[in-house]
């Protein structure tokens, strides 16, 4: 019953922006860490950045500050906003979040977003 929605992707020219957007709907209880990771065309998916309940954030090396992760615990939503995109962040991008659904187990679980392309062109 619980389901992530991913919107924001797209195709952009380098150094261009992007604002993915993650929001979370259904018989949801409560929401714990978020989390944003990534897979290119024949590569492992890789974590992005991740946020905790109280805000705490975490991001792989590699995006060098460009890369900035959020959330609004009202709207059960995690952003994504990309700065100073590169080819080489072309990705589908897939969006994660720790979900305590209103089940009779009550049960904690990691549920994932259908994934959103994004495609930086030189």
């Amino acid at each position: 019953q619980v389901q992530l929605m991913e919107s924001g992707g797209g195709l952009v020219q380098a150094g261009g922006s992007l604002r993915l957007s993650c929001a979370a709907s259904g018989s949801i209880v409560s929401i714990n860490g978020m989390a944003w990771y990534r897979q290119a065309s024949g590569k492992q998916r890789e974590l992005v950045a991740s946020i905790s309940s109280s805000g705490r954030t975490n991001y792989a090396d590699s995006l060098k500050g460009r890369f900035t992760i959020s959330r609004d615990n009202a709207k059960n939503t995690v952003y994504l906003q990309m700065n100073s995109l590169k080819p080489e962040d072309t990705a589908v991008y897939y969006c994660k979040q720790r979900i305590t659904a209103a089940t009779i187990r009550r049960y904690e679980y990691d549920y994932w977003g259908q994934g959103t392309q994004v495609t930086v062109s030189s």
